[in-house]
C-alpha cells in the first residue's frame, strides 16, 4: 500500500466522520511522523508492513468514535500542541477565546498574579504564561493523572512559569489572586445525554459533568473566590451557551459590588462571564 492508496483507505474508512480526508491524514502523518508536504511529495512510497498495521489499528479505533487527539497524542492550541491523554479534555476553540479575554485583561490591569483552575492538560495557564512573561501563573486539578499530563507540557512550552497544585478548586491556592481563569464541568445530566458518543466514551467524565443544572462546580468556585481574590480583581469563567443568565446572577449573589458581563463566542453564543470585583475585599 502506498501513501497516496493509505489516504484513499483512510477516507473511505472514516467516511461517517465529518472530516475524513484530514483525520485520515494526520494518522497518518502520526505513524510515518512526517509532515503533510512529504505525503504529498512522496504518494507512491509504499508503508512498511509495520506501518500499514499501525495505521489500520488507528483507523479502527477511529472508527469507534475514539477522538483523533487521543489517538495522535496532541492536540492545537493557539501556535503551539499541548500532549493529551484520556485523563484530560481536549482543548476547544471557545477556550481560547476565554485565554485571550483573560489576557487582554490581565495587561491592561497589570496582574501578577493567575490562577488557572481545572487547569487538565494545563493549555490555560501555559497560554497565559507565554502571553504574560512577568506574571505569576498557577494551576489547580484534583486530578494526579491530569497534572502529570498538564506539568509535561509546562515543562516543554513554559518552563519554570507555572506552579501546579492538587487539590480542590482554590483550597490550595493563598489569597491574593489578582485573576481567577476557569474552564470548569458545566454540562447539564440532560445535556450529557445528548454528547457526541466520541465525548462521552473517552473524555474524562469528570471534566464534563456539572450536575443537574451544570453549575455545581462554577458555583462552588465562586464561593471560595470570594475569599481568595485580590481587590480589584476578576475572575472569568467558560460556561455553557444557555447558562448565561444563571451564572450572571450567580456571580451577582457572589460579588454583590462586582461588574459582570458575558461575552460571546465565535457563534454568538454566550460563553465567557467576567466578574470584576470592586476595590474592597470580597470576602468581607
Amino acid at each position: 500500500m502506498t501513501l497516496d492508496e493509505a489516504l484513499a483507505y483512510g477516507r473511505s474508512t472514516l467516511n461517517t466522520s465529518a472530516t475524513p480526508t484530514l483525520d485520515a491524514r494526520l494518522l497518518l502523518q502520526h505513524i510515518l511522523q512526517h509532515s503533510h508536504s512529504y505525503l504529498i511529495a512522496h504518494g507512491d512510497t509504499a508503508l512498511t508492513a509495520e506501518q500499514q498495521a499501525g495505521y489500520q489499528q488507528l483507523l479502527a479505533r477511529a472508527q469507534q468514535h475514539e477522538p483523533l487527539p487521543y489517538l495522535i497524542g496532541t492536540a492545537p492550541f493557539f501556535d503551539f500542541d499541548v500532549t493529551v491523554t484520556p485523563a484530560v479534555l481536549i482543548p476547544r476553540p471557545e477556550t481560547e477565546q476565554l485565554v485571550e479575554i483573560a489576557a487582554a485583561w490581565a495587561t491592561a490591569h497589570h496582574a501578577q498574579r493567575l490562577a488557572d483552575i481545572g487547569t487538565g492538560s494545563g493549555c490555560i495557564a501555559i497560554a497565559l504564561a507565554r502571553r504574560l512573561p512577568t506574571a505569576a501563573v498557577e494551576a489547580v486539578d484534583m486530578s494526579a493523572d491530569a497534572l502529570t499530563v498538564a506539568r509535561q507540557n509546562a515543562a516543554r512550552l513554559a518552563p519554570g512559569r507555572v506552579a501546579f497544585y492538587q487539590g480542590d478548586l482554590l483550597h490550595p491556592l493563598a489569597p491574593g489572586l489578582d485573576i481567577v481563569v476557569a474552564n470548569l464541568p458545566y454540562v447539564t445530566d440532560d445535556e450529557w445525554t445528548a454528547l457526541d458518543d466520541g465525548v462521552k466514551w473517552y473524555e474524562p467524565t469528570l471534566a464534563l459533568k456539572g450536575g443537574p443544572d451544570g453549575l455545581d462546580i462554577i458555583r462552588r468556585l465562586l464561593s471560595q473566590a470570594r475569599h481568595k481574590l485580590s481587590p480589584g480583581g476578576a475572575i472569568f469563567l467558560e460556561i455553557g451557551w444557555r447558562q448565561g443568565t444563571a451564572v450572571t446572577h450567580m456571580a451577582h449573589t457572589f460579588f454583590p459590588e462586582a461588574a459582570v458581563s458575558l461575552m460571546p463566542d465565535f457563534a454568538g453564543h454566550d460563553r465567557v462571564v467576567v466578574i470584576e470585583s470592586g476595590g474592597e475585599e470580597s470576602g468581607n
